[in-house]
């Protein structure tokens, strides 16, 4: 399963290698409300079909028309603002008064997708500049946390994983983890030195590396834009990368099991020297609740809560919790 970031460019090296002329289209920047944020990516190809997205469907609908009455004419980026009057903010469904800006570029051979795509493969991010006077492409290896930019001439746009997540355990919870975070843009490992559970895993783009958790988790040197799930129910396995993890910059670290035995994991990492502060960053039992019971609803729970702290939400939970403690 790919991000929607690589499925655009995909299609576009597809369409390019059979001939067709297509439009890369960016959004460069928003006011007001926007359904769609800074950096999302559609594709249309020169008959009139789209992949991505860049609004709720009412711009797509616009795009869509010009290509098929005009064709796709342009030589060179172009950039195209919509919703600046009220009345245009109300025919493509944006708030009144508010407005969206585009790049629209059009792709060709020389356009470097394909030696992108290449790139992403390795899982590089890359940061992709484009000239828009000229329309030349350049790939550069992008800095964590950098946004897009446009300045004078010169669009910069990111491209490939911007997150890491490391999964301790090849479980059926762990494929579908792994699936939904790989088009989250996160570059998704799997680690599991156990044999009987290693044998069946087939995840396109996932590695599965036959490691001691703990040893990886050293190894990855984990920044503040990595995560650690603990998946296996395994003590021997979990505690000690549990440890690791703790004490590192990942922005989140969770483990699987019930209430009871994750009190009793607390009380195990507290033997392991781990402070009050680095356990209290330990989320377990893992994920939102949401009535989940199958391992797909499970996987939809952990990473809602993993996406939430990744933004900065509140957890409303634990503040409730200490709320209701010191009552």
């Amino acid at each position: 399963m790919d991000s929607i970031d690589l499925e655009v460019l995909k299609t576009c090296a597809a369409w390019i290698a059979a001939g067709h002329r297509c439009e890369l289209v960016t959004v460069i920047k928003t006011w007001g409300s926007s359904p769609r944020p800074v950096g999302a990516t559609l594709a249309i190809r020169d008959d009139g079909t789209v992949v991505g997205s860049v609004s709720g469907g009412c711009i797509e609908d616009d795009l869509i028309d010009h290509v098929r009455t005009h064709g796709i004419v342009r030589e060179r980026p172009e950039i195209v603002s919509y919703g600046i009057s009220a009345d245009e903010a109300h025919r493509f469904g944006l708030p009144c008064g508010g407005t969206i800006e585009l790049a629209i570029e059009p792709l060709h051979a020389g356009s470097g997708v394909d030696d992108l795509l290449a790139r992403l493969e390795r899982h590089e991010l890359i940061e992709r500049r484009l000239d828009l006077k000229s329309g030349a492409v350049s790939l550069h290896a992008a800095a964590p946390g950098a946004a897009l930019v446009l300045g004078g001439e010169l669009l910069s746009t990111q491209h490939g994983p911007r997150w890491r997540l490391l999964i301790i355990g090849a479980s059926q919870l762990s494929r579908f983890v792994a699936q939904i975070a790989t088009a989250m843009d996160y570059h998704v490992i799997v680690c599991d030195p156990r044999e009987d559970y290693r044998g069946g895993w087939n995840v396109p783009g996932v590695p599965l590396l036959h490691a001691m958790p703990d040893d990886l988790v050293l190894e990855l040197q984990l920044d503040s834009r990595s995560a650690v799930l603990a998946l296996t129910h395994d003590p021997k396995l979990d505690d000690l990368a549990l440890m690791e993890a703790l004490r590192s910059p990942a922005f989140y670290v969770g483990a699987i099991g019930s209430r009871a035995n994750n009190a009793k994991r607390r009380e195990r990492l507290q033997q392991f020297d781990v402070t009050p502060q680095q356990l209290a960053r330990l989320h377990g039992p893992v994920g939102l609740y949401i009535g989940s019971k199958t391992p797909a609803e499970i996987a939809i729970s952990i990473l809602a809560e993993l996406t939430a702290v990744k933004n900065g939400v509140p957890d409303t939970l634990q503040i409730a919790h200490a709320q209701a403690l010191s009552a």
